[in-house]
């Protein structure tokens, strides 16, 4: 059980300030931790599809100014179907905070169903189980 595990927010549609908004930090921000990442907020779900979500992820990464740093993002992802059928996976995405930059966002496309397109499914929950940095970017790799 991970620090975001209790809200989740499930939105048919996103307009783009609303990204914008995950990305700039604004709103309630996450507690300050040990790590030299943080998330600015809970994970936000998005559905696109019946089974089709994105995932999102505002990431605060003040403290790899000025090299920038990568890491990944382990989630785990409750869900379920109409007809009751509940489901636990486990997820991972990579992000990468530029160098000079504050902030990134990672997301995360995921198809959430026991047989291909034939549900319709609602994620319950979404909780971080790990946020890694692996230190500052190659400036190579960009």
């Amino acid at each position: 059980q991970g620090p975001f595990a209790s809200r989740v927010t499930i939105m048919k549609m996103i307009p783009l300030y609303l990204i914008a908004l995950v990305t700039t930090g604004a709103g309630a921000a996450v507690a300050p931790s040990e790590r030299s990442i943080s998330l600015t907020h809970p994970p936000l779900v998005m559905r696109l599809n019946k089974d089709e979500f994105r995932i999102a992820f505002g990431i605060n990464g003040e403290r790899c100014a000025p090299n920038g740093c990568k890491g990944l993002i382990r989630y785990r992802v409750e869900w379920k179907t109409v007809e009751g059928t509940t489901r636990s996976e486990t997820k991972q995405v990579n992000y990468t905070v530029s160098p000079q930059a504050s902030r990134t966002i990672a997301v995360d496309r995921q198809y959430f169903d026991t047989a291909e397109g034939e549900h319709t499914t609602d994620v319950v929950k979404v909780s971080v189980d790990r946020i890694t940095c692996d230190g500052k970017i190659d400036s190579h790799a960009q």
